[in-house]
């Protein structure tokens, strides 16, 4: 396995300085004084400039004698569910009508103030409103199921009738009754070598799979919602298990191609761009140039550009396979040196 190439030192520094989780997976960084390595985005006290190294994988740092930063833990990946987390997660999985107040978190030794934080930084929502999500999610399930409205409201712990129905149409954007003419998009954070990603669902297949720093995701969200004519609300989806799989594969080496369902609601120009990046063989790259005469309109190069940043299948409908000019890495909204990754991973010259 050849060395992936990292970036000019002068912008790996800057991205530690900055904490750019778009540098996730892309190098680490050791100190020489203290001997740790440690990921990008670690809050830990910066080092100098002069006593910094790099490296584009945890392997080469073990190798040069560096251990792990505690802090910022560099061997698991960035956005891991901490242990103090892992039991309440299992328990809401098996219980999704669980309602947590503050006393019952402080009965299991979880302090309200730190899984809010933890949660407003990964998820976006407060604790309560990912309980409350995950709960109308399920009542949702169960209407669909024949149950009536008022049995929903009570099984998933709500003493009100009206509060219920209020809570509902706050998060799914309609009423419980009309539950049976309509579907949501389920979305569940993953985790990648390369940074955290969110990946969305309808029951006809995968609608989204973002890294969940990319600047225009809320726009894509928005757009998703609008088009599907759905909510959007967190919840397990069962194309979400062969995803994870299957990237899991992609990133080991192991997978050169998807077979996931997908759902690509788009203008007919979109969808033939995106077809065509489909057919952009794993380990090759293509033009923009090429892209715009593939689909049968040479001089639409600027509009093939907006289609693949309308792009909203991060890996699976690989964008980052398209190129500038002489090689240029241009236009990828997860970020350049994640497509310069991606790249590397399937030409040969990286393993996450």
């Amino acid at each position: 396995m050849t060395v992936a190439e990292l970036p000019a030192q002068n912008i790996l520094y800057s991205a530690l300085l900055e904490k750019n989780s778009a540098f996730e997976g892309v190098f680490f960084f050791g100190v020489k004084t203290t001997g740790v390595f440690c990921r990008p985005t670690c809050t830990a006290k910066k080092p100098k400039a002069k006593n910094v190294v790099y490296f584009a994988s945890t392997k080469e740092a073990l190798d040069q004698g560096y251990r792990a930063c505690r802090i910022c833990s560099p061997m698991s990946l960035a956005g891991e569910t901490p242990a103090w987390l892992e039991t309440l997660f299992r328990e809401i999985n098996d219980t999704p009508d669980i309602v947590l107040k503050a006393t019952d978190l402080r009965s299991r030794n979880i302090d309200p103030a730190c899984i809010r934080r933890w949660f407003k930084k990964h998820h976006g929502m407060t604790f309560q409103a990912y309980l409350r999500a995950v709960r109308i999610n399920r009542a949702f399930d169960r209407i669909r199921d024949n149950h009536t409205v008022t049995d929903a409201a009570f099984e998933s712990g709500d003493a009100s009738l009206s509060g219920f129905s209020e809570a509902f149409k706050q998060t799914a954007g309609f009423a419980p009754s009309e539950s049976h003419n309509k579907e949501v998009v389920l979305v569940k954070r993953l985790l990648s070598p390369l940074g955290p990603m969110l990946a969305g669902a309808t029951e006809g297949g995968l609608c989204l799979l973002e890294f969940t720093d990319r600047r225009m995701l809320e726009t894509q969200l928005s757009i998703l919602k609008k088009r599907l004519g759905v909510a959007i609300i967190p919840g397990e989806n069962t194309h979400f298990a062969a995803l994870e799989k299957q990237l899991g594969e992609y990133f080991s080496g192991k997978r050169k191609q998807f077979n996931l369902p997908l759902v690509l609601p788009g203008t007919p120009f979109q969808r033939t761009v995106w077809r065509a990046l489909k057919g952009i063989p794993y380990g090759k790259t293509r033009s923009y140039q090429a892209q715009a005469e593939l689909v049968g309109n040479p001089k639409a190069v600027r509009a093939v550009a907006r289609a693949n940043g309308d792009n909203r299948m991060s890996i699976l409908i690989p964008c980052h396979r398209v190129i500038g000019k002489g090689g240029a890495l241009t236009g990828y909204g997860g970020g350049l040196w994640r497509k310069r990754r991606l790249l590397d991973l399937e030409q040969g010259f990286w393993k996450s």
